[in-house]
C-alpha cells in the first residue's frame, strides 16, 4: 500500500486569485514597455513571449494542483471511504479532470494565439473513541493528549476527526476522536456519524465505548445500549474497553438493575474480543471500567488498560506470524527455577525499618494557609491572620489591639522606660563635643608672642597679602584693563614726573621708562622721524646718530613708532618651551598636522562639510552626440 503524506498538498486560490496570480508574474518576468522604433519583428516576439510565458505558468500550476492530490487507488481504503462521505469521489475525480482539460484548453489556445502572431502580421497505532454524542470523549482526548478538542454542553461539538498523541511504555500511540454516532438505521446517518463509521471499520486499533451512566447527555442507558448492539460487528478482531463515564455525578454501584444487567451483556460482549489461549477469553480484567474526566479519577487507567490490550494483541499477531520463526532462534530466555520449598524473604536492616517508620511519622501533612482557606469559607471569606507567629511571653496576646493614639498623644513615646536616662546620656555626650570643637577654633592674636616673633608675623602677613595682590594682577591681563586718557586724567595723577618719583623710590633708573613714554605721546607724531637707539646697546647715550654704512645695519635701527618684533621660534615666559630648537619642532609639528586639514580644504578639525562629489551639471540629463571621457 502507497504511503501518502496529505500535507505536501498546496492550498488552491480561487479563480480570481488564480489569474492575479499568474499575470503579475507574468507582468514582472517579461518587457513591459513597447518603444515607437520597434520593427515589426520585435512586437510580434514580444507579444508572443508574453502568450507563452503565460500558458507556461498555467501550465505549471494546474500541474502541481494534479500531481499534489492523491489518486484514489493509491491511498489507503481509510481515507478513500472517509473522502468519499466528505466530497464524494465521483466529484473528487471530475475536479480533477476539469483542472486537466483547462490545462490543456490553455495549451490550444496559446497556440492558436502564437500562429497568430506570427503569420498575421506507514500508519501509527490507534485508538478509536466511539460512542454516543456527549458522553466525554472529547474531555478524555484532552486529558490524555496534548489536543485541544473544542468541548461545549451540547451534542455534536466534534463534527470531524481530532487526533492526539500520548506516551506509554517508551512507544507513542495516536489517539483519534471522533464524533458521536445515534441510533438509527445506516443510510439516515449524516457525513458526521459516516466518518465515525469508516475509522472503525477500516483501522486496526483498540476501541473506547464511552457509556454515560448519569444519563447527563440526554440518552438513557438502553438507548446506548441498543446502540451498541448495532454497531458490534465493527469491533470484531479490535479489543474493545466499556468505559463508564461521569461517575463524579452516578456511580456504577448505583444505578438500578436493569441497567446493571445491560451493562452485563456489553461486558460479555467485550469480552469476547480479548484474546486468549485458544480463542477463548480468559481475564476479564481492563473490559469493563469507570472513570470520570471531572475529577481525573480513574482516566490514567483507562488509557493504560488501552495501551496494554492494543500492545498485546500486536505482540500475539507478530507472534503468529512466519517472519517470528527466524527471529526466535536468536533469543534465549532463562527462567529462574526454585531449588527448594524453603522461604527466603528480603533482609532489610532494622536501622533501615525504624529510619522508615520515623520518616513515615514525620510525613504527616501539614496544614497550610491554602488549606485553611478551603475549610474557612474560601477566598474572599477567609483572612489570614499575621499575628499568628509573634513570639510573646503570652500567646493570648497576639489578637489583642495595639493602640496607636491615647488621650492626644502618640503611644510609642512612651515605650522605652529608660528614655529620661539616655536623653541625659546624649546630652552629655554633645557638650564633650561642643567643648572639642570650641578648642579647635584657635586664632594667634599675637598678645602672647615676643617683639621678635611679633614682626616676623607682620611681615608673613605683609608678604601674603602681596602675593594675593599680585596673582589678583596676573589673573587681569593687559589687554583688559584699560587705560585712562588724558582728558580723564584731570587731577593729574598718571604723569610721567608721579612715574619717575616712584621708580626712583624703588631704586630704579626711570630714564628709558620716561622717554619711551614720550616718544608714544600724540604731541610727537608729526616731527620728523629719528634715528633711536637700540636696546641691546651697551655704550648708552655716547654712540653717534649717524646714518648707517649698509644695509643690515640700517635693517637693524628701529623708528620710535615701531616695536621690535620676535622670532618665532624665540621662547616667550610662560609658553611652556624648553628652548627654541624645542619651540621649532612644536611648530614644524603642527604646521604639519594642518597640511592635510588645508589640503581639503577644512576651516578647522571640527570642519565636517561634505562636498558635492557629483556635480548635478555633470551628471544629469541625456548625453549629447560625441565623446564623454572628459566626465
Amino acid at each position: 500500500m502507497v504511503q501518502y503524506n496529505f500535507k505536501k498538498m498546496t492550498v488552491v486560490p480561487s479563480g480570481k486569485d488564480f489569474i492575479d496570480i499568474i499575470l503579475s508574474r507574468t507582468q514582472r518576468q517579461t518587457p513591459t514597455v513597447v518603444h515607437k522604433g520597434y520593427a515589426i519583428s520585435g512586437l510580434r516576439s514580444f507579444y508572443m513571449r508574453k502568450v507563452k510565458y503565460t500558458q507556461q505558468n498555467f501550465h505549471e500550476k494546474l500541474s502541481t494542483i494534479i500531481d499534489e492530490f492523491p489518486r484514489l487507488d493509491d491511498i489507503h481504503p481509510f481515507y478513500g471511504d472517509l473522502l468519499h462521505v466528505l466530497y464524494n469521489k465521483d466529484h473528487y475525480k471530475l475536479a480533477l479532470g476539469q483542472i486537466n482539460t483547462a490545462r490543456n484548453l490553455i495549451g490550444k489556445i496559446s497556440k492558436d494565439y502564437v500562429k497568430l502572431l506570427k503569420y498575421g502580421d506507514s500508519l501509527y497505532r490507534c485508538k478509536c473513541l466511539k460512542v454516543a454524542a456527549l458522553v466525554g470523549k472529547s474531555s478524555f482526548i484532552n486529558k490524555i493528549t496534548r489536543a485541544d478538542v473544542d468541548v461545549q454542553p451540547y451534542a455534536f461539538t466534534t463534527k470531524s476527526l481530532f487526533v492526539g498523541h500520548t506516551d506509554y511504555k517508551y512507544l507513542r500511540y495516536q489517539v483519534i476522536d471522533t464524533p458521536g454516532i445515534l441510533d438509527r438505521p445506516f443510510e439516515d446517518r449524516n457525513i458526521i456519524e459516516m466518518c465515525s463509521i469508516t475509522a472503525l471499520a477500516h483501522l486496526r486499533a483498540a476501541v473506547l465505548f464511552f457509556l454515560d451512566i448519569s444519563g447527563s447527555c440526554g440518552y438513557t442507558i438502553a438507548q446506548q445500549a441498543a446502540l451498541f448492539h448495532s454497531i458490534k460487528s465493527l469491533f470484531m478482531n479490535k479489543p474493545l474497553i466499556i468505559v463508564c463515564n461521569k461517575t463524579d455525578l452516578q456511580p456504577l454501584e448505583g444505578i438500578s438493575e436493569e441497567d446493571k444487567k445491560l451493562v452485563t451483556e456489553m461486558k460479555a460482549e467485550a469480552m469476547k474480543t480479548v484474546i486468549g489461549q485458544g480463542g477463548e477469553a480468559t481475564n476479564d480484567e481492563g473490559v469493563l471500567l469507570t472513570m470520570s474526566t471531572l475529577t481525573e479519577e480513574g482516566v490514567i487507567a483507562v488509557k493504560n488498560a488501552a495501551c496494554e490490550r492494543l500492545l498485546n494483541q500486536r505482540v500475539e499477531l507478530k507472534m503468529k506470524s512466519k517472519k517470528i520463526n527466524d527471529c526466535l532462534n536468536l533469543f534465549h530466555v532463562a527462567m529462574p527455577k526454585p531449588r527448594d520449598n524453603k522461604e527466603r524473604p528480603p533482609c532489610i536492616p532494622q536501622v533501615v525499618l525504624e529510619a522508615k517508620a520515623k520518616q513515615a511519622a514525620v510525613k504527616e501533612k501539614r496544614n497550610t494557609e491554602k488549606d485553611l482557606e478551603n475549610d474557612n469559607g474560601g477566598a474572599g471569606v477567609y483572612s489570614a491572620s499575621l499575628k499568628k507567629n509573634y513570639i510573646l511571653a503570652n500567646d493570648e496576646w497576639k489578637e489583642d489591639v495595639m493602640p496607636e493614639i491615647l488621650d492626644g498623644h502618640n503611644v510609642y513615646d512612651f515605650v522605652d522606660p529608660d528614655i529620661l536616662h539616655r536623653l541625659a546620656e546624649l546630652e552629655r555626650e554633645e557638650g564633650y563635643r561642643q567643648a572639642d570643637a570650641g578648642d579647635d577654633n584657635f586664632e594667634m592674636e599675637g598678645l602672647e608672642l615676643t617683639p621678635e616673633e611679633q614682626k616676623t608675623l607682620a611681615e608673613i602677613r605683609k608678604k601674603k597679602s602681596l602675593l594675593i595682590q599680585q596673582h589678583r594682577i596676573k589673573k587681569s591681563t593687559a589687554e583688559s584693563r584699560p587705560t585712562v586718557p588724558r582728558k580723564f586724567d584731570k587731577d593729574r595723577e598718571f604723569t610721567t614726573k608721579r612715574m619717575g618719583r616712584q621708580l626712583s623710590k624703588l631704586g630704579l633708573d626711570p630714564t628709558k621708562a620716561i622717554n619711551r613714554a614720550r616718544s608714544r605721546s600724540v604731541s610727537t607724531r608729526g616731527r620728523k622721524r629719528e634715528r633711536s637707539l637700540d636696546r641691546d646697546d651697551t655704550d648708552g647715550g655716547d654712540a653717534m646718530d649717524v646714518d648707517t654704512p649698509n644695509k643690515k645695519q640700517r635693517m637693524l635701527s628701529r623708528s620710535r613708532s615701531r616695536s621690535r618684533s620676535r622670532p618665532p621660534t624665540e621662547v616667550v615666559p610662560g609658553e611652556g618651551f624648553k628652548d627654541s630648537a624645542q619651540k621649532a619642532k612644536a611648530l614644524q609639528k603642527a604646521n604639519k598636522s594642518n597640511k592635510m586639514r588645508n589640503k581639503n580644504a577644512r576651516r578647522g578639525e571640527a570642519d565636517r562639510v561634505i562636498p558635492t562629489l557629483k556635480p548635478k551639471h555633470l551628471f544629469s540629463g541625456k548625453r549629447s552626440i560625441g565623446k564623454t571621457q572628459r566626465r
